[in-house]
């Protein structure tokens, strides 16, 4: 199935393209690869305000990477010209996870992302990635996730 037909049959709908919230642009086009800018977690609209290991669980964390990966589509799409079949491939995902000093599960809150995305593109979506635990994150955000992506 194409990434339209995916993103159906899961019924997402891809959301407009934030505006940055500081001095940044949300994406960078050099040659064929896209830089995205970092995305934080939303929730209803809103910041998903919270730290791993204190008062947010992996589960709620890995829902957040998940909205993430579907606001970072959104952006992706843009950076395409409206058009996600010209991605080649997703090549790199770098998150980052508010978290307490003895929380080490960033790699499990982050495959809320990487399995969405991996779903959506199929094969193409299939990506390197780190997860970083960071004291904090702006806004007091739980997560932040960028990606790199090539197209054809």
């Amino acid at each position: 199935m194409s990434v339209y037909e995916n993103l159906k049959a899961l019924n997402i709908t891809l959301p407009a393209v934030a505006a940055p919230a500081a001095a940044y642009v949300m994406y960078v086009q050099s040659g064929k690869t896209i830089y995205l800018s970092g995305h934080l977690a939303k929730r209803d609209g809103k910041i998903w305000v919270g730290q791993l290991g204190k008062d947010i669980t992996t589960d709620e964390a890995k829902q957040a990477a998940r909205n993430i990966a579907i606001d970072l589509m959104a952006t992706l799409q843009a950076a395409t010209g409206n058009d996600l079949t010209r991605v080649k491939r997703v090549v790199k995902l770098m998150s980052l996870v508010n978290s307490t000093p003895d929380f080490t599960e960033q790699h499990l809150v982050t495959n809320g992302a990487s399995e969405l995305i991996s779903e959506v593109f199929g094969a193409k979506g299939i990506h390197a990635r780190s997860a970083f635990g960071v004291a904090q994150l702006p806004m007091g955000a739980c997560v932040e996730i960028e990606m790199i992506a090539e197209l054809e």
